[in-house]
């Protein structure tokens, strides 16, 4: 979970909307500020915006909600949304002791697993499903037919899906079954189009079979159970929002 820091009172006014920064270093010159009952008039006093109380003119301000980053290793059968209007099973049902409310942060397809993240920070979550920002999403995928060096070349080189020609990805084969006529890879790609991974690999005549998101970035589920989930790390927040 992400560390808490205190923040300069007048700047907390301000991003409560109360007044510009310099017309809330005023207010507070003018004793028209508390912070847990208490007078405040020094200008660059510190407070918590999660635990302390603070009043302008009397009235209290909400405190800030406290930012979770949370890690979810998304089983087949939840679709990736907060609720859906055909009531199926979504991935909030997996987080029901979680009481602030959250977002998944990108999607995941109903019948795909793994890496999902979610939280209730507005700016991290643009800031990691924007196309500029292109994070690496790492998938283990199980295909039908005999892959091959040169089914492997395509992807990597970038295949039409229908409406959009992928960018470069890197690949790596993990097994092929001859006898029974799977294989298994895993594709490293920073693009979020609508079920891409199956759409790549119609691309290249091997229906998907079966298919995991292992990693975000360099956040991996492998030591989480399907349904588990954890809170991410600071170093982990930081890494994918740089």
């Amino acid at each position: 979970m992400e560390e808490k820091n205190e923040v300069r009172l007048q700047k907390f006014l301000a991003d409560n909307g109360i007044a510009s920064r310099r017309k809330c270093e005023e207010i507070i010159l003018e004793g028209r500020v508390k912070v847990n009952e208490k007078t405040i008039t020094t200008l660059g006093t510190k407070i918590d915006p999660y635990q302390d109380f603070v009043e302008v003119d009397g009235k209290i301000l909400k405190r800030q909600d406290e930012k979770i980053y949370i890690l979810l290793n998304k089983p087949i059968g939840y679709v990736t949304t907060v609720k859906d209007q055909f009531k199926r099973d979504t991935v909030m049902d997996l987080l029901k002791d979680i009481k602030t409310r959250i977002v998944p942060v990108g999607r995941l397809d109903m019948y795909t697993s793994g890496a999902l993240i979610l939280s209730n920070d507005g700016e991290f979550v643009n800031k990691v499903t924007h196309p500029s920002h292109e994070v690496e999403k790492t998938y283990n995928v199980t295909v039908r037919g005999k892959i091959t060096k040169e089914d492997m070349q395509k992807l990597e080189n970038g295949v039409d899906i229908g409406d959009y020609v992928t960018k470069p990805a890197k690949t790596k084969i993990l097994k092929v079954d001859e006898n029974k006529n799977i294989s298994r890879f895993q594709i490293i790609i920073h693009e979020g189009k609508n079920r891409q991974i199956r759409r790549m690999c119609k691309a290249i005549n091997k229906p998907v079979l079966a298919l995991h998101r292992a990693a975000i970035g360099k956040i991996n589920v492998k030591n989480l159970k399907l349904g588990q989930y954890r809170m991410l790390t600071s170093k982990e927040i930081e890494e994918l929002i740089k």
